[in-house]
């Protein structure tokens, strides 16, 4: 009676409390719900739609068009490539822009509204139908329209976002405390197994049917991959293998809301807790060491996941196919490393097992970039070539694939920590607003690494210097971490 008497003249405060483990029925549910959702953002915002729209809607309309007549072939290239990656990254800016201002707010707000699970349907039904509509993205002006596409990719980031930090907000009450890492770290390894088996089934029925006739004479399903379809795809895939997986989540997830809550009393308190967080910082002093940490170190992985990409297709010469390989398999690393990253955070405690990835990722980039198409190591080693084979000829090429397990692993097992971490020092009954802002410390300076590499480049004129420039994001981070302090076992 107490407590109903509370919510009449009070918002709600969210419940942070639970029982179980990974294999515990709520504690599964709350990771399958990433099986069912991280396809879209692997799939779409990373390895195949992004690239498939900078360079064959945007790079390609641009050639077409005549404008870059002028040009040599060469030049007219870099700079319709130039324009393709610079309209992903207007769009990366207003989605981050967006989810900055609105998230924190959105996170307090879920720590004193009702049932949280509603308002997560809303977000994800808004990237279902996003996702299913990309398939409309053609070139030549067929289909959407540019700022049609962009509108639907911007959108369903912005509910991408939101939705992780509802769902981040749902952490606390999977499982007991002792266990949230490895909960956390399953979700994220059960998101990279699904996006695995969807690129292999990708590669099985469009592409490989196409290079070689084989498993199947031609693709399946009609789809024409001189039409793009077989990238297209992905967005109808994402939208339909959504809305299936994530109905475990919503029967047997626990959501900690308040049933009847006022929402609108939720939002207005949650505004002012946020004002109040922000001006009583000094009070979590740590807490906001670490997501001024996590602001820097999250933004160099984000710049060596994406940029990676594209520096190994320049240097190393990969085609789609490999590229689609790549994806696989760094895909299958990051399953283990969402596990890995439960476990590391068990054995040594989550801030430790934090410092151990990241420099792990950094010394896994510092290989990476001693490789090129005609040497490993800076020149110590000549590449020569393996065997004759489809993808992966040469040793540079097996060498690098080698090392983006290492990068794969340490990066999704980061992410996993950084979220223990994050529930670690929030004050109980808070993770919400605090997971609010998480997501501005992910998005507030996701420009920043592309504009070092996009600097040192130019200053250097080299393409590695510009990619060891990731390294100072990480150095800072890690500094500022170092100096953060984690609250005795007994104090939670």
């Amino acid at each position: 009676m107490d407590a109903v008497g509370t919510q009449q003249t009070n918002p709600a405060t969210i419940n942070h409390s639970g029982e179980g483990g990974a294999l515990g029925r709520t504690g599964f549910a709350w990771a399958v719900f990433e099986w069912a959702r991280n396809p879209y953002y692997i799939l779409i915002v990373i390895y195949i739609f992004a690239p498939y729209f900078a360079r064959d809607i945007i790079g390609a309309d641009m050639l077409a068009s005549g404008a870059l007549d002028g040009l040599t072939p060469e030049k007219a290239l870099a700079t319709a490539n130039a324009q393709g990656q610079a309209t992903i990254a207007s769009v990366t800016k207003w989605a981050g822009v967006i989810a900055a201002l609105t998230a924190p707010f959105l996170g307090a707000a879920l720590d004193r509204g009702g049932r949280l699970k509603p308002l997560l349907a809303v977000f994800l039904s808004s990237i279902v139908i996003c996702s299913a509509l990309l398939w409309f993205a053609m070139p030549g002006g067929q289909g959407l329209p540019i700022w049609g596409i962009m509108a639907l990719l911007v959108i369903a980031y912005v509910s991408y976002t939101y939705s992780e930090v509802t769902h981040n907000a749902m952490l606390s009450v999977a499982g007991t405390k002792d266990r949230l890492s490895m909960i956390s770290g399953l979700g994220l390894g059960l998101g990279n197994l699904a996006a695995t088996l969807i690129f292999v089934a990708l590669v099985l029925l469009f592409v490989m049917p196409e290079i070689v006739g084989w498993p199947f004479a031609e693709p399946q399903f009609g789809i024409d991959p001189t039409r793009f379809e077989h990238m297209r795809i992905a967005g109808p895939i994402c939208a339909v293998w959504l809305a299936v997986f994530a109905m475990p989540f919503f029967i047997y997830g626990r959501d900690p809301g308040t049933p009847g809550a006022s929402w609108r009393k939720a939002v207005v308190a949650g505004a002012r807790s946020v004002a109040k967080t922000l001006r009583e910082a000094a009070h979590y002093r740590d807490l906001m060491k670490f997501l001024l940490a996590r602001m820097f170190y999250a933004d160099g992985m984000a710049a060596l996941l994406a940029l990676g990409a594209v520096y190994v297709a320049l240097f190393l010469g990969w085609g789609f196919l490999e590229m689609l390989c790549y994806a696989i398999f760094a895909s299958a690393w990051a399953f283990l490393g969402g596990i890995f990253g439960g476990w590391l955070d068990n054995k040594v405690g989550v801030k430790r097992a934090l410092i151990i990835e990241i420099i792990g990722m950094v010394a896994a980039m510092v290989v990476q970039l001693s490789i090129t198409r005609d040497s490993l190591f800076f020149g110590l080693v000549q590449n020569y070539a393996v065997w004759d084979g489809l993808v992966f000829k040469t040793l540079s090429d097996l060498s690098y694939l080698g090392l983006i397990s290492v990068v794969a692993v340490t990066a999704t097992a980061s992410i996993s920590s950084s979220r223990a971490m994050l529930v670690t020092l929030a004050p109980p009954g808070r993770s919400g607003e605090f997971f609010g802002l998480f997501a501005i410390a992910g998005t507030i300076t996701v420009w920043m690494g592309p504009l070092l590499v996009e600097q040192f480049t130019l200053w250097f004129n080299d393409q590695r210097i510009g990619m060891a420039s990731i390294t100072l994001l990480f150095g800072v981070g890690l500094l500022t971490l170092l100096s953060v302090r984690m609250p005795e076992p007994h104090a939670r």
